[in-house]
């Protein structure tokens, strides 16, 4: 018998009951949907865990502090990261084309006749706008001399510049942060929220003025110059290792330590979305493996319908093999019916998932990517779930006894 004979009975088979082959494939449309619609949530994710990482700045190496307990009852931290170690590593570390520290505080804001309570002050260095990849939209940033003089000067984020001075020019207006007058000098463009973290919403001031000023608990006084974390950026020409290794042996000179126990930890934007996409992977492929469940589901519902139409249809196969067809024809023909449900769910499956994910990617605020690869797993394990649950049916049917099929009323 030719393929495309064996092709047209069995699409004829399935045309002559509409609703029976499309309640069978509604298994396999459900699990090629989910699979797809699933990696995109997943994916999307990454993607924009990612994005969110490398917002930060580029090129960036992030040393933080690995604080120890110590004193009396074990209550004071001791060793970390301090502020001149940020100066440190730029005078000493090759390779670096800018370092950041950061220290935040809260506080009331007063100017122009608005108050704002509990306002996020972020202390940091001259290179936080390259470093951190901020732009400014008016005036400037504060420079190192200001830093180090401790400098009544301020940066006001986008949104926060709005609310306390709306379309009036605050550059050059005062501002009163809890009880100390600043002058403003710069307004930054608008950054958008980052993470949990909105960058418009800030004041930016000198660390030395936020240390000196704005450290109120007595916690943050035993800590003193103490910082949990120095952003470093590295040139793009220099070698990436051969900078955290120098990183590394200069901290660990001033702050006598051994580098099998630092006090600090170096780690790089790559380090951190390799550990968000080894998480996501891992999701991905357990939400991969839930969805295929359906898939399972809609081959067996598969092999059932075609062993109902085998026995439906048992006096049909004994006609075609009283006519010269074969066992192996009628396998074919029983095993090529079972893989176009597959298919055809497959492809309704496909164009459903695709459209789940655009849809569910606009109407909520998670992001989606459509992943090829999840596309062609869902299809192409829709084809091997047809193939493996129909061909018991297909095999049953070959192996009838052509005059007992004869019989069969």
């Amino acid at each position: 018998m030719k393929s495309s004979e064996v092709f047209n009975i069995a699409w004829a088979a399935i045309l002559k009951n509409k609703v029976r082959s499309l309640l069978t494939m509604l298994g396999i449309i459900i699990g090629v949907a989910a699979v797809i619609v699933m990696v995109a949530i997943s994916a999307g994710t990454e993607a924009a865990i990612s994005e969110q990482i490398t917002s930060l700045g580029s090129n960036l190496v992030f040393v933080q502090s690995n604080f120890k307990r110590g004193g009396a009852g074990g209550g004071i931290p001791e060793g970390g990261l301090v502020y001149d170690d940020a100066a440190a590593i730029a005078e000493n570390v090759e390779g670096v084309s800018g370092v950041v520290v950061e220290q935040s505080a809260t506080e009331t804001i007063k100017a122009n006749g608005v108050v704002l309570d509990s306002v996020t002050l972020l202390g940091s260095t001259a290179d936080f706008p390259s470093v951190r990849d901020m732009d400014l939209s008016d005036g400037r940033y504060f420079n190192e001399l200001e830093v180090d003089r401790k400098q009544k000067v301020a940066v006001l984020g986008a949104t926060l510049a709005e609310e306390l001075f709306g379309e009036a020019d605050p550059i050059g207006q005062d501002i009163t942060v809890g009880t100390t007058r600043l002058v403003v000098i710069g307004i930054l463009e608008e950054k958008g929220l980052v993470g949990d973290v909105d960058y418009d919403q800030r004041l930016y001031l000198p660390i030395t003025v936020v240390l000196d000023k704005f450290t109120q608990s007595q916690f943050a006084r035993i800590m003193g110059d103490r910082v949990k974390l120095i952003y470093v950026e590295i040139n793009e020409d220099a070698n990436l290792d051969d900078t955290i290794l120098q990183i590394q042996l200069l901290l660990s000179k001033l702050h006598d330590v051994s580098l099998d126990e630092p006090d600090f930890s170096v780690t790089t934007q790559q380090d951190i979305i390799g550990t968000q996409e080894a998480t996501t992977a891992a999701f991905r492929s357990l939400l991969g493996w839930v969805a295929g469940v359906s898939l399972i589901v809609g081959g067996i519902g598969i092999m059932n319908i075609m062993l109902v139409s085998v026995t439906e249809r048992t006096r049909e196969i004994g006609i075609r093999q009283s006519i010269g067809a074969t066992p192996s024809d009628i396998r074919w023909q029983f095993l090529t019916e079972a893989l176009l449900l597959s298919l055809v769910g497959g492809l309704i499956g496909v164009i459903f998932g695709i459209g789940g994910a655009w849809i569910f990617g606009s109407v909520s605020e998670m992001r989606t990517v459509i992943v090829t690869e999840s596309i062609l797993l869902a299809f192409g394990s829709a084809a091997l779930v047809g193939a493996f649950f129909g061909y018991y049916p297909a095999n049953k049917a070959a192996e009838l006894d052509p005059i007992e099929a004869l019989r069969h009323e």
